[in-house]
């Protein structure tokens, strides 16, 4: 019999982090002791990703890069399933020393992975170091 498996929204990595509510909290560290435990399994997407960084740094003033920090070790622990795991690890990694959004890192690490350019007139891709096409008229 496999393992239980939940689509993980972005409040119960909030309060895992965060800590508070202290109640709801406690329930998510359970969460993810179970899912350490193989008792269930954490699935969780690039968005829900997206939505926890941003919520981190502007609501809970946590700085970006600790922010970056924090998200990968909790997603890379035993019974947490990340989609599109090697592109949103390597986004955060980004988001660690580049001032841009989540899209355009993630945007970034899956043109890096495919080895494709990105087509925008968005010049932060620059900073970025992947292949940058900007169409014209």
């Amino acid at each position: 019999m496999s393992a239980t498996r939940y689509l993980v929204d972005t409040n119960v990595l909030l309060r895992f982090l965060s800590g508070e509510p202290a109640p709801q909290a406690a329930a998510a560290r359970k969460l993810f002791g179970q899912a350490a435990a193989g008792e269930i399994v954490l699935d969780v997407s690039p968005v829900i990703v997206a939505e926890a960084f941003y919520t981190l740094v502007s609501f809970y003033e946590v700085d970006r890069k600790a922010a970056a920090e924090k998200l990968s070790l909790l997603l890379q622990q035993h019974g947490v399933k990340l989609r599109d795991e090697s592109q949103v690890l390597l986004a955060l990694e980004r988001l660690q020393t580049a001032n841009v959004g989540f899209a355009d890192v993630f945007l970034a690490a899956g043109a890096a992975e495919e080895k494709v350019p990105v087509v925008s007139f968005d010049r932060d891709f620059d900073k970025l170091k992947v292949a940058r096409f900007e169409p014209t008229a």
